[in-house]
């Protein structure tokens, strides 16, 4: 199994809806994404980011494909828009 796991900061916290509902949006219309979450931060602690993206895969390969689909470069377009910082972690398990 393959994670990606992604910690957004957005530039204005107005777009937090609307970017969480088009990742939400992306997940059943990719078939190698087996899992998907997205977290909106409701504490908004001074640590805190907007939004969490955990996402499964079969395997590396399964990824692979996932960053170059269609629908997920629609979502990237959104975030280089919207985006003003974002950390990533990915590991197999």
């Amino acid at each position: 199994m393959f994670h990606h796991v992604v910690h957004f900061r957005l530039k204005d916290p107005a777009q937090i809806p609307d970017t969480a509902a088009r990742i939400r949006a992306m997940a059943p219309l990719i078939d190698e994404l087996e899992a998907c979450e997205v977290g909106v931060d409701e504490l908004h602690t001074p640590r805190a980011v907007h939004l969490c993206l955990i996402t499964r895969f079969a395997d590396r390969a399964a990824y692979d494909s996932y960053a170059v689909h269609p629908e997920h470069k629609k979502v990237l377009a959104h975030m280089a828009t919207v985006v003003e910082s974002a950390t990533v972690v990915d590991w197999t398990a």
